[in-house]
């Protein structure tokens, strides 16, 4: 079996999206250069993360959600095991929902 190699990342498109200023032209943005199906998949991995960070169990995530388990399981491992910027980006998001309020 041949051994993967990883790719090159490519900064670009990710200095794109810290150029866009509004709500709307980041849903415009995505809209644009993903597939319908990439975006709620996207949608559905975040949906899932901030309720697994309210420690909801897998059962009630699947019934909300419509996530496999599978899918519950990679984000928790991503969440436990990746970067940590999910995890930021959520108590980020949580903090700034805070201070509108």
């Amino acid at each position: 079996m041949a051994k993967r190699v990883p790719r090159e990342k490519k900064p670009g498109m990710y200095e794109a999206i810290l150029q866009l200023e509004t709500l709307e032209e980041c849903l415009d943005f995505f809209q644009d250069i993903c597939a319908e199906t990439e975006l709620r998949s996207m949608e559905q991995r975040f949906e899932v993360a901030g309720m697994l960070k309210q420690n909801m169990v897998y059962s009630d995530i699947m019934q909300k959600t419509s996530a496999s388990t599978a899918t519950i399981s990679r984000v928790n491992r991503m969440l436990n095991t990746g970067t940590g910027m999910l995890e930021k980006s959520l108590e980020r998001l949580e903090e700034s929902k805070s201070e509108q309020s």
